[in-house]
């Protein structure tokens, strides 16, 4: 596998940038997250001029063998649909994209579908699919080694062309939240029944078979396992193509919008795998998938946003970058007290 150079971000200036902050005309802090997100931002950035080149969203999309066991009320031909729904501008991700003017790309990273070479999507497929992993690793080596290398690719390439400087990553695949529980298990090493949720909408039954699905898998594959093992047991084509894209961003010094549930997941691969991509990434909200807050609480980061969403597509991200372009925009137009003549002091009442 690629080794990313991953430095933790630049410090230098935070002290100038923070001054800077509390010299607006506000109380100090009165901005809250607002404030720690410009703090963030600009440093990254390292100018006191900052500004949001070309945001994009990019979804990657990818089918899960462990569907053959029945743990999600959905068939798997449903992520070939879906991909088809954003193809046309119909999901919410592109609904939420084109209000806020960020650029939209559509990975087939492993669906089990032929699509047009002529279709407006990023051709990137590793598989038809991952094997089910109750049974085999849902991958093998190589093809979990050429996922992360393509995404990276990608990454590269969108840095290189548009100079993109914030990107944010979403997911479509029927089956995919159960490959993010065991990759939260075995990474967060908590009991599988913190990790597995409801998905796309299962019953009190449903739930349980899930659960019972998913703890035979990870009885099978009890060996040993660094974060590369585990994404390869568990993990889903799509899911490994976002690992590699959210370490080169974080090397390109990109900031990273990170959604949910999935999105997490395979960011707790590539934080074990580079812990300097923490200083990188905005985690934009808390999804109403039950182990979410419990991953957060892990990677101990606050989300931006608690709206109960459960959908995946970058749709957390994408409501997000307004918080992102407020806290730009405060920094650099909101006026200081010495501009706006205002007195910054209640001492100076007294003087």
């Amino acid at each position: 596998m690629k080794k990313f150079q991953i430095f933790p971000r630049n410090r230098d200036m935070d002290e100038t940038i923070q001054a800077i902050i509390d010299q607006k005309t506000k109380p100090i802090g009165a901005l809250g997250a607002l404030e720690q997100l410009a703090l963030q931002a600009v440093a990254i950035q390292e100018t006191l001029t900052p500004a949001w080149e070309s945001p994009h969203i990019l979804v990657f999309a990818g089918d899960h063998g462990i569907t053959q066991e029945g743990v999600s009320p959905y068939p798997p031909a449903v992520t070939a649909q879906m991909v088809l729904n954003f193809v046309r501008g119909g999901a919410a991700i592109n609904v939420f994209c084109r209000q806020y003017e960020l650029n939209l790309r559509v990975v087939d990273a492993g669906v089990n579908f032929d699509f047009s070479p002529e279709l407006p999507i990023i051709h990137q497929k590793i598989g038809h699919g991952t094997k089910n992993f109750i049974h085999e690793p849902a991958m093998n080596l190589e093809q979990v080694e050429a996922a992360i290398r393509a995404g990276s690719l990608l990454v590269a390439k969108i840095s290189f062309s548009t100079n993109c400087n914030l990107i944010g990553f979403g997911e479509m695949g029927i089956g995919n939240t159960s490959a993010a529980a065991l990759i939260m298990s075995e990474i967060c090493q908590l009991p599988l029944y913190f990790c597995v949720g409801k998905g796309t909408g299962l019953d009190e039954d449903g739930l349980q078979h899930k659960l019972n699905i998913l703890q035979k898998a990870q009885a099978a594959h009890q060996q040993s396992k660094t974060p590369l093992e585990i994404l390869q047991t568990f993990g889903g084509f799509e899911m490994a193509q976002m690992v590699g894209a959210i370490l080169q961003a974080a090397e390109n010094q990109m900031l990273i919008l990170v959604d949910g549930f999935i999105a997490t997941a395979a960011f707790l691969v590539a934080h074990a795998l580079e812990p300097n991509v923490m200083d990188y990434a905005v985690f934009c909200h808390q999804s109403d998938e039950q182990g979410h807050k419990r991953m957060l609480e892990f990677l101990k980061t606050s989300p931006l946003l608690h709206l109960g969403l459960r959908l995946g597509e970058g749709t957390g991200a994408a409501l997000a970058f307004p918080l992102l372009d407020a806290a730009l925009r405060f920094f650099n137009e909101m006026a200081s007290f010495e501009q706006a003549e205002v007195t910054n002091k209640r001492d100076d009442f007294f003087v």
